[in-house]
């Protein structure tokens, strides 16, 4: 019979033991086939030593050689072990944390500023962690974690034997690169609270014997609870983003408490890797990373396996939340506040006596910021600036919006690697070669960021043409900053233009004509279009902007249509020393020139002051305190610092409330009809709010300031220097450059119904006194006949003589006026009453004639005469 070959199906492989003998030969096999081991083992089989012990050992038989050989380097290895062990407890290898020192770990915690509606806008720290409480982090995350790197945490006490020896045997001997690692949750912790040292050929060990004590130090002193917080709360998951509670507002836009299975197994997989299985990096060893961490999650029982497929059916959806000091809401403004913050904080101390770290203390800080606007400020700009931008470089031939090349010269010497360059003795002919050589750079753009090959010159003039903005709302009654926008990119652009100073056009000009009705100038007294040399100063002709002149303004009409010539003779007569002292009562700190061009805008001052001035006029005369900060708190929310709210009584009356309300009236006019009325026809905020536009010299700076009963808003455009500027007034006055970012964001506000509080509010009326006194065509083409006042004649009689230019036709009684003037011993009021007989008696023999003609009309015409209604072409 033929023999049959053995089945070895069914026959058992060797155990563990063979295993890891059959290894441990086979690899000193490996090892002696080396040329220098070869050698090095020749040389040993000629010593005397070597010889005596081969000869030994042939006289034992191989029980006994293991048994003795064996026992001895155990022994031998173990007497070492515990005597270094005793040296590194000792602190030979640098001090263990002591138990005092354990039980008061605190982690750095990054400081979070929050606006006024709990909307956090951003954070400053070293490393970017917000601790989560153990109730803040969701059951998956913990259930996740312990699947993964620590399935027997809840049964040892901090060293893990048995994960010890499977380390040993199947990762060592055995090469198996699943068996996982050795150390405990609470080793792990204690490296991540303590960073390895370098010991040289020791480091290893050292280093693992130092966690082990560390280890078990943290289970004496915390519950397994208080660990996994801890451990939770300081490890890393890369991008500088340290704890779980920042991971997955990172990752996943949501908090800890809320994650969903699948998103907690795509965290808990990073820790293997935080750069490796970063899911927005690389989302393909993300999701194999997580679906693994489900697995396990499976494997020791803490979801069912139908739990665990669809889990691990759900896609990758990463919700990506970036931050940083250049991301995020109001970047500009948390900069300023940086800056306050560090001064104010030097006053005071954490109860160890030491200074609070505004990086790593964890505070609470509390801003009046409404989270709201300031996002729709933000997008407001974001939406329009593109479209803004391209007009400015469609407006200059060749996209080069200066004049003069010396220009770029300036910029160029202005920058920071031409002073590094000049410092370091470089000749001019040497920097501008070095500024002539591509380089690679990342650039700004409204796409998005680019990288590209381009000479440090060429970037120059490339940041030279970009157009920058500012914008800023606060409410004026209670001078609280709702919201502040810096600039268009932080990242790129750090200068804050809320803060910058520049030349503010025709916005200055309601504090002129303000300070026309202080001094008596009545708001319907007819100011001539004409232009004027002011021989005081030096012969200076102030013209308009649209080069036409004629006519006869009222202030409202003026200042609706922003006449320049009007504007400088009401300064002339309101006086120039008392405008620029009240420019500077309203908010102004800047040095106000002395001459009269300031009613043209040659004033300097930025957004921060403007608020303030047009502040004042929609507080009806008293100029608000700005403020942003109200408090600064610990992490468990014991306040540091209060900084109370102004209060409005404590305001500075600068105004009557009367000459702001005339003030008020003049401005809607500028929405209602004038340079401003883009706001009403395309942003639908007629008869809302009051503003005025402002257009500087050679187009270079766009203004907007603007205001409701309840919120103050000012933008302001530009480049980064006045020598660049539209080239023609059509493309760069202010109604196409800052007036849309303006309404834009005064529409948002508008259409959020959670605003309310800043949308129902209206100017208080006119009294009927004020009324009356503003109640005149806002243009005439010639000047009207005028009435004097006379001795002992009050403003009540000059108001009841206006009213009859509200009772009548304008032209008839400026006819009435003429034929009939005033007789010498006449008072204003009798003198009222005989026009009003003249216009009443013109009046009805009007009528008469009219009833005439239609009686006459009817007999001879019939109907024929009778007039049509006009026909209906649907654009009533």
């Amino acid at each position: 019979m033929e023999e049959k070959a053995p089945d070895h199906r069914n026959t058992p492989g060797p155990g563990l033991w063979q295993q890891a003998v059959m290894r441990i030969t086979q690899g000193l096999q490996r090892l002696s086939r080396q040329p220098v081991i070869a050698t090095a083992l020749a040389w040993l089989h000629r010593r005397d030593w070597y010889i005596r012990f081969t000869n030994w050992a042939a006289t034992q038989s191989r029980w006994q050689l293991l048994y003795k050989l064996g026992g001895g380097a155990f022994v031998s290895g173990f007497l070492f072990l515990v005597f270094f062990s005793f040296m590194i407890y000792k602190g030979v290898f640098g001090a263990l944390p002591t138990y005092g020192e354990l039980s008061r770990i605190r982690n750095n915690q990054a400081s979070e500023v929050y606006a006024d509606d709990e909307v956090l806008l951003g954070k400053y720290y070293v490393e970017n962690r917000v601790n989560a409480s153990f109730g803040e982090i969701s059951t998956n995350v913990i259930n996740a974690l312990i699947a993964t790197e620590d399935a027997r945490f809840f049964e040892h006490s901090g060293i893990d034997l048995r994960a010890w020896v499977r380390v040993l045997v199947k990762t060592i001997l055995l090469s198996d690169d699943s068996a996982g690692g050795g150390s405990t949750l609470s080793q792990q912790l204690a490296k991540n609270l303590y960073p390895r040292g370098d010991y040289w050929f020791f480091s290893m060990l050292v280093n693992k014997v130092k966690e082990m004590f560390v280890a078990r130090r943290l289970e004496r002193i915390y519950t397994k609870e208080e660990l996994l917080n801890l451990y939770l709360n300081t490890v890393s998951f890369s991008e500088n983003i340290f704890g779980i509670k920042v991971a997955a507002q990172r990752f996943f836009d949501k908090s800890s408490k809320d994650l969903a299975l699948h998103e907690a197994a795509v965290l808990v997989g990073m820790l293997k890797g935080p750069t490796l299985f970063n899911p927005v990096k690389y989302p393909d060893r993300s999701l194999q990373r997580r679906n693994t961490v489900l697995n396990q999650m499976e494997k020791y029982g803490y979801i069912a396996t139908d739990v665990c497929e669809a889990a691990k059916a759900e896609p990758l959806e990463i919700k990506y939340f970036k931050e940083g000091n250049n991301q995020g809401l109001a970047t500009y403004f948390r900069e300023h506040l940086r800056q306050e913050l560090e001064e104010v904080l030097k006053d005071y101390e954490k109860p160890d006596g030491s200074p609070y770290n505004l990086y790593t203390d964890g505070l609470k800080i509390h801003t009046t910021i409404n989270g709201r606007m300031q996002r729709y400020a933000e997008q407001a700009v974001r939406e329009y600036m593109p479209e803004l931008q391209r007009r400015f470089l469609e407006n200059w031939p060749k996209n080069k919006p200066w004049e003069k090349e010396a220009v770029v010269e300036w910029a160029m010497k202005q920058s920071d690697r031409y002073k590094s360059l000049k410092e370091q003795g470089f000749s001019d002919a040497k920097i501008e070669q070095i500024f002539s050589q591509p380089i690679r750079m990342k650039l700004f753009s409204w796409q998005g960021e680019i990288e590209k090959e381009i000479s440090p010159l060429d970037s120059i003039k490339y940041y030279l043409s970009i157009l920058h903005a500012g914008l800023l709302a606060a409410e004026p009654q209670t001078g609280l900053v709702r919201a502040w926008v810096g600039g268009i990119d932080h990242t790129f652009f750090k200068y804050d233009h809320v803060k910058s100073v520049r030349h503010v056009g025709s916005t200055i000009k309601p504090v002129v004509y303000a300070q026309a009705l202080r001094s008596g100038v009545m708001p319907c007294e007819y100011i001539p279009n004409q232009l004027t040399a002011y021989e005081d100063f030096n012969g200076w002709e102030p013209r308009n902007a649209d080069g036409t002149y004629g006519g006869v303004y009222s202030m409202e009409g003026a200042l609706s249509k922003s006449v320049n010539t009007v504007s400088v003779a009401l300064l002339m007569r309101a006086g120039l020393d008392q405008v620029r002292q009240l420019a500077r009562d309203m908010g102004i700190e800047k040095r106000i020139p002395a001459h009269p061009s300031i009613a043209l805008g040659t004033v300097e001052a930025s957004l921060y002051d403007m608020a303030r001035v047009y502040g004042t006029f929609a507080s009806q005369g008293r100029r608000p305190a700005l403020h942003y900060l109200d408090r600064v708190e610990t992490a468990d929310g014991k306040v540091i610092v209060k900084f109370n709210r102004p209060n409005p009584r404590n305001f500075p009356e600068i105004l009557t409330p009367d000459e702001s309300l005339m003030a008020i009236r003049m401005m809607k006019s500028v929405v209602d009809s004038g340079t401003a009325r883009r706001l009403g026809y395309e942003f639908g905020l007629w008869g809302k709010v009051a503003a005025k536009t402002g257009t500087t010299q050679n187009h270079s700076d766009g203004w907007l300031l603007g205001f409701n009963a309840r919120l103050v808003v000012g933008v302001w455009i530009g480049a980064e220097t006045p020598l660049v500027h539209f080239r023609s007034m059509n493309a760069g006055q202010a109604a196409n450059t800052a007036l849309p970012i303006w309404g834009r964001f005064m529409r948002k506000v508008y259409n959020d119904g959670g605003l309310k509080n800043w949308q129902n509010s209206y100017f208080p009326p006119l009294p009927d006194s004020l009324a009356a006194l503003m109640a005149c065509p806002p243009y005439l083409d010639e000047m009207p006949v005028m009435v004097d006042f006379q001795e002992g004649e009050s403003m009540d009689d000059w108001q009841q003589f206006n009213q009859l230019f509200d009772e009548f036709d304008q032209e008839q009684m400026k006819v009435i006026i003429e034929e009939n003037p005033r007789e010498e011993f006449e008072s204003l009021a009798q003198y009222a009453e005989r026009l009003r007989n003249y216009a009443q008696r013109d009046q009805k023999r009007d009528e008469r004639r009219e009833k005439r003609k239609n009686f006459w009309g009817k007999i001879l015409f019939g109907n024929k005469n009778k007039e049509e209604p006009p026909p209906d072409d649907g654009n009533r």
